[in-house]
């Protein structure tokens, strides 16, 4: 007897995002910036703020993870590897996803951390997804939380108004079902490292004295190049999912893109012919939280989903890093 393909799918979504909301009326009384001119060219009105002295990005991974367990009934114990994505670690090691397993009580579980920039999440479902189909394990978290505030200089109009904190995390488990993680196709073309980077903190360029007065620990971005490359390749990937599984737009339920900036959303819908409604968007209440915005959208959207909807989800980031998965939801909430 033939025996039936393990798919991986997702069964329950959580999130957390801090108590303290950074809109553009405050923003720009800190550095020479307007909500009108935020909202036109980004369309962003507010993000959360992780405050608090010592508090990193496993915080709020561990209080999505708390939430996710709890929605899911799942004991803790019964978590066998726990993978977050991040580019804003609590510390180089030891890795964040240690700290979120020790703290949420997942102790049987090993962890790592993935750095994927604004596409850790596509490349950390990749991951997960090995894992599960090969039988290896069969409950799998994937965190991501992202403390984009503590890269973000807040004297810099061009990029302090992108970026928001908050923590998600996604269980995943084995089904024979025809559903879950489909296809993935991902990319990476280190070519993108002068125009999207932080330049100092790692082996490269240590946080000595120097690089901290010339404010080179925070985000560097320019903005026209990284958006021309962003469209492009959020869009190919996208449109070319849809044919490769002759999806339509009247088939295909949702895009769930990466919250960076409300023209490159509404450009990759455009290529694919998706009319707005079908396009989770929620940018202007969070801004860009890189690797958490896709599973974001998901937890916000997750009454809205029905099983076997069609979504494909698609990222691009800094390496640059981009890439498209097909998912068919697994289950009605």
């Amino acid at each position: 007897m033939e025996k039936k393909k393990i798919n991986a799918i997702i069964t329950g979504v959580g999130a957390y995002v801090p108590e303290y909301v950074l809109d553009n009326e405050e923003l720009s009384r800190m550095v020479d910036t307007s909500d009108e001119w935020i909202m036109s060219r980004v369309g962003i009105k507010e993000r959360h703020i992780l405050k608090g002295t010592g508090k990193g990005a496993s915080v709020m991974g561990v209080k999505a993870v708390e939430q996710l367990l709890k929605k899911t009934n799942t004991a803790p114990e019964e978590i066998e590897l726990v993978i977050c994505t991040t580019v804003t670690p609590d510390y180089h090691f030891p890795s964040t996803a240690s700290i979120v397993a020790y703290e949420a009580g997942l102790k049987n579980a090993w962890a790592f951390d993935l750095s994927g920039a604004c596409s850790g999440f596509l490349y950390g479902i990749e991951t997960a997804r090995s894992f599960i189909e090969t039988g290896r394990y069969s409950k799998v978290i994937l965190v991501s939380a992202e403390k984009m505030s503590s890269i973000t200089n807040y004297e810099d109009r061009t990029t302090c108004p992108l970026f928001g904190d908050a923590g998600t995390a996604i269980l995943l488990e084995p089904s024979e079902e025809d559903l879950g993680v489909i296809d993935t196709d991902l990319h990476t073309d280190g070519m993108g490292k002068p125009y999207l980077h932080k330049k100092a903190g790692g082996s490269a360029h240590p946080p000595y004295a120097k690089e901290v007065a010339n404010i080179d620990h925070y985000i560097y971005q320019e903005g026209r190049f990284v958006f021309k490359h962003a469209v492009s390749k959020m869009a190919a990937v996208s449109v070319g999912m849809m044919k490769k599984h002759n999806l339509t737009p009247e088939t295909l339920a949702w895009l769930v893109p990466h919250q960076a900036n409300l023209r490159i959303i509404d450009a990759t819908a455009h290529h694919m012919n998706l009319a707005p409604e079908k396009v989770m968007i929620n940018i202007e209440r969070y801004g860009n939280t890189t690797s958490a915005t896709i599973p974001l959208c998901l937890w916000e959207w997750e009454k809205s989903l029905k099983k076997g909807d069609n979504l494909i989800l698609s990222a691009f980031g800094a390496g640059f890093t981009w890439g498209a998965v097909y998912v068919k939801w697994a289950y009605n909430s």
